[in-house]
């Protein structure tokens, strides 16, 4: 959103985030705001899944490449490409998820060669000589291994050096994935074929895409949660538009605006369908059974649908949009942010809130459909929540709970992408 007033509180606010991490984390992949130092892996407490993120390879500054370049920080870019170039390896021995790599770390690296290149043409950057492409590529090839299954799902996770096969690699023996993990992959793969000329990549995104497609449910049109990446089969039957499913849908909408092919768009139309017809009670979102779409999963929601008003804006359908929007934003003015799940009567299910930028996302959408000055003030509050809120001394801290105002000692790297939604 295009707003003076608080643009530069915005810029200060970036420049806090991202100075903090680079003066106390780097290289390490991400920071740890309470205790000012980096996260590195195998040297702190496991924190499960989470950690699948982390590959020792500076997730933070390649995840924010693109998003500096979009602020104009072209000095600051230009050393951070540098940095990247020579400072980051992707051979490490260790296992990663394949979903959070390729859109954080496969998508930062491309996202940064694409700012690179408009910048080299500019007459800047004129050493660049697509390093940050040759690392996509790299990383592309790397991440590969884990859609050789029958089914062209790939496995959720992937040792960078060693691949799946063979028990050094510490992965390939598991059976089940999130639809999410398995469908949020064409946009990245897509755009490193085209940038490479190697159709590869893109070939075993879609394929992994028409797979998805072939199994949902016929009679509703909708997909679970978690499938079998060997035999198919439904593990988890529920169906909704928040966790586990999310940007399935977001990337079947955005790869026909990518790619043009209008069997994305037809698709998403065909869910689309479905999602309004099973899913959605204005304003609310609720999880049903795909073979029983009717008959409610769960009573609660999750903040990862907060996403939906902004690819409903893209579908073109405004008026659920501004409805469930508004839905989240009485949820946020009651918490001061969204927790990480909630009842329909807006109380706390999971008191968390790890800096999602979902929120923020759809909050840009709508004034950009609307120019309604509203979300403008929107934006303002989640500013100034994160300042009031979530600031401590050495960057901005996750919430803990969002009763209590409790931090904890995660930043996460997606909080400097918050502010490009907003400026």
């Amino acid at each position: 959103m295009t707003c003076l007033l608080y643009d530069s509180e915005m810029l200060e606010m970036f420049d806090h985030a991202y100075q903090k991490y680079m003066d106390h984390a780097y290289p390490a992949d991400e920071l740890m705001p309470l205790t000012c130092r980096g996260r590195v892996r195998g040297l702190e407490p496991s924190r499960g899944d989470i950690d699948d993120a982390l590959g020792k390879f500076s997730l933070t500054l390649i995840d924010t490449l693109d998003t500096l370049a979009l602020l104009n920080k072209t000095v600051e870019f230009e050393e951070a490409v540098r940095r990247v170039v020579a400072d980051v390896r992707l051979d490490n021995d260790i296992v990663v998820s394949v979903f959070e790599t390729n859109i954080r770390v496969l998508g930062g690296l491309l996202g940064g060669h694409s700012m690179a290149v408009m910048l080299k043409e500019s007459g800047r950057m004129v050493w660049y000589q697509d390093e940050l492409l040759h690392m996509a590529k790299d990383l592309g090839l790397r991440l590969l291994p884990a859609f050789n299954t029958s089914s062209g799902l790939p496995y959720p996770r992937v040792n960078l050096r060693y691949g799946v096969r063979g028990p050094e690699t510490r992965t390939g023996t598991e059976t089940d994935t999130c639809t999410a993990c398995a469908g949020t992959i064409i946009l990245e793969f897509a755009a490193l074929s085209r940038f490479t000329g190697d159709p590869t990549f893109e070939a075993h995104a879609r394929r992994a895409l028409d797979f998805l497609w072939e199994k949902r449910q016929r009679n509703s049109n909708l997909v679970g949660t978690t499938i079998n990446i060997h035999s198919g089969e439904w593990v988890s039957r529920d169906s909704g538009v928040g966790a586990g499913i999310d940007s399935y849908y977001e990337y079947l909408m955005k790869a026909y605006i990518l790619l043009g092919d209008d069997r994305f768009l037809q698709r998403f139309n065909t869910h689309y369908a479905s999602i309004m017809k099973y899913i959605s009670q204005p304003p609310l979102l609720l999880d049903v059974h795909i073979h029983k779409p009717l008959l409610p999963a769960r009573t609660w929601m999750d903040s990862l649908l907060a996403f939906f008003p902004g690819l409903q804006v893209l579908k073109g359908d405004i008026r659920p949009a501004i409805e469930t929007h508004e839905m989240l934003y009485q949820v946020t003015k009651k918490h001061n942010f969204l927790p990480e799940a909630f009842t329909t009567d807006f109380r706390v299910h999971w008191a968390q809130h790890p800096l999602r930028p979902e929120f923020a996302e759809s909050t840009y959408f709508l004034y950009k459909a609307t120019r309604d000055p509203y979300y403008l003030e929107v934006g303002r509050t989640i500013l100034e929540n994160l300042n009031r809120f979530a600031r401590v001394p050495c960057g901005f801290a996750a919430m803990k709970d969002v009763r209590t105002g409790s931090h904890e000692d995660r930043g996460c790297w997606f909080i400097l992408n918050i502010f490009v939604q907003i400026v």
